[in-house]
């Protein structure tokens, strides 16, 4: 089982940019995905969630109408479009897949740094 995530850097506030994930070694299609961030010296939290079956989308307060994932059933790939950029959304962030209690997966993060 394999999430890569890839797509962060360093960007101006005001910018944009696409995160992605690529899974393998599961059934992408039938799990949930979603878009997690850590800030040095902060907790883990919840950015955007999109579900397998009807494809409903689900934001934190912090990013929604900046940001909008989406996922791609035949590439196994889940993307976070993140536009209007701010200083704090500055974080690690990690996709991870779902489909049970203790039935998950963790990518290995991609770093974004917003700074002008």
């Amino acid at each position: 089982v394999q999430l890569v995530e890839s797509g962060g850097g360093l960007v101006q506030p005001g910018g944009s940019l696409r995160l992605s994930c690529v899974a393998s070694g599961f059934t992408f299609s039938s799990y949930v995905m979603s878009w997690y961030r850590q800030a040095p010296g902060k907790e883990r939290e919840l950015v955007a969630t999109i579900h397998s079956t009807d494809g409903r989308t689900h934001y934190a307060d912090s990013v929604e109408g900046r940001f909008t994932i989406s996922r791609d059933n035949a590439k196994s790939t889940v993307y976070l479009q993140m536009i209007s950029l701010k200083p704090e959304d500055t974080a690690m962030y990690y996709c991870k897949a779902w489909i049970a209690p203790g039935n998950y997966y963790w990518g290995q993060g991609t770093q974004v740094t917003v700074s002008s």
